[in-house]
């Protein structure tokens, strides 16, 4: 509470609760991370408001919270992401592979992504290229990132592979 380590909280507090595991996705790589609650172990009893999910450093699980009930080291609580909001999360995710790709197959393989900004609201793509995108190419780009997501093509996600292989492999 307030920067510094408590052995338990209020109701009403606005504190860090730290987890040794959750289902929270936290900030990261430029996506924003998962909000909800934290309910009692039965799951009727609200605990907690979640607002962010943050990894303050590695290993660490902090969730920003605003208690609705008392809460102590521990104290075991169910996780409950907002669901909605993570998928909407999860689409402007997957949309900025699609646009990595696009850009790839008409630009070149020398694109490279440069940043990202990731929210259930909207997504931003930063890349590297050495001249400014012509509209014919943006249209080709923009063609094919609709045929795919029209397509309804099922997603994959592949995990524990690394990153050299992800991106020259799965691209």
């Amino acid at each position: 509470k307030d920067g510094v380590g408590v052995p338990a909280a209020k109701a009403g507090d606005a504190v860090d609760v730290v987890l040794d595991r959750t289902s929270f996705y936290g900030d990261s790589g430029g996506q924003v991370g998962d909000v909800g609650r934290f309910t009692s172990p039965d799951g009727n009893l609200p605990v907690a408001e979640i607002l962010a999910k943050l990894v303050p450093v590695q290993g660490v699980r902090a969730h920003k919270a605003i208690l609705k009930q008392d809460l102590a080291v521990g104290d075991r609580v169910n996780t409950v992401v907002d669901a909605n909001r993570r998928n909407a999360i999860k689409r402007n995710h997957t949309g900025t592979h699609l646009i990595h790709a696009a850009l790839r197959e008409v630009l070149g393989t020398h694109v490279k992504q440069a940043g990202s900004s990731v929210d259930q609201g909207r997504l931003r793509f930063d890349f590297s290229h050495f001249a400014p995108v012509a509209d014919e190419e943006l249209e080709e780009i923009e063609s094919i990132i609709n045929r795919e997501v029209l397509g309804n093509t099922t997603v994959q996600t592949i995990v524990d592979v690394p990153i050299d292989v992800a991106v020259n492999e799965y691209h």
